[in-house]
């Protein structure tokens, strides 16, 4: 694909995303790297626009310069962590007392230790739609509970049943809670898929994505 088809190919799918405001986002390529600059209204919207961007076939890596500009005056970081400690408490995919806040500068860090990747993820997922919020650093630490061998087993099982991932193509190796992968996929999209579901295995702390885009 040429950079000047995977440009529009990228604008399309902005367009696409109902959560992206397509009109304050610009888009450049060369060689599959695409780079996204551009003034958005939220943390939440600059996330969603970085993930549509690699759901875009012969995209290879995002280059993402977007800044979060809110048009209202800047919210006092104290009401930013009062809001998440709320947003926590009220997800049930979060256990209680589970994951502190820091909050400075609009950049929220999350810190604890939890059982399950998909309660880290949804920790964040709560504190990044928050208003004022310009970024989050999930420190989130998960718990291994469970034996390596069956750790792979689930990843590969995963890989399998995927009819977007080729499982042949993958190589996964466990030490402990640490997942590599090792391979090569054909798009950017398919590398964060992968990622995504070696995460979602039970006992999983550390995913080393080695895969090869292309």
């Amino acid at each position: 694909m040429s950079d000047s088809s995977l440009k529009q190919s990228v604008l399309d799918e902005l367009q696409w995303e109902p959560s992206v405001d397509a009109a304050h986002i610009g888009v450049t390529a060369k060689d599959g790297i695409v780079t996204l600059t551009g003034d958005v209204s939220s943390y939440a919207e600059k996330w969603a626009a970085e993930r549509a961007a690699g759901r875009v076939y012969g995209v290879k890596g995002i280059a993402e310069e977007i800044k979060v500009r809110y048009p209202s005056d800047k919210v006092d970081d104290t009401d930013i962590a009062q809001k998440a400690l709320q947003v926590l408490s009220w997800d049930l995919d979060v256990p209680p007392n589970k994951v502190m806040v820091k909050v400075e500068d609009g950049w929220v860090t999350l810190s604890g230790t939890v059982d399950w990747y998909f309660q880290r993820s949804a920790a964040e997922a709560d504190v990044r739609k928050l208003k004022g919020v310009m970024g989050v650093i999930n420190n989130v630490v998960i718990t291994p509970s469970v034996r390596a061998s069956d750790v792979r087993a689930k990843i590969e099982a995963a890989f399998a049943r995927n009819a977007e991932i080729e499982e042949d193509d993958i190589s996964v190796t466990v030490d402990g809670g640490k997942v590599t992968l090792i391979g090569h996929v054909d798009t950017w999209g398919q590398d964060s898929l992968a990622v995504d579901t070696a995460w979602s295995a039970p006992g999983v702390t550390q995913v080393v994505d080695r895969l090869a885009v292309g």
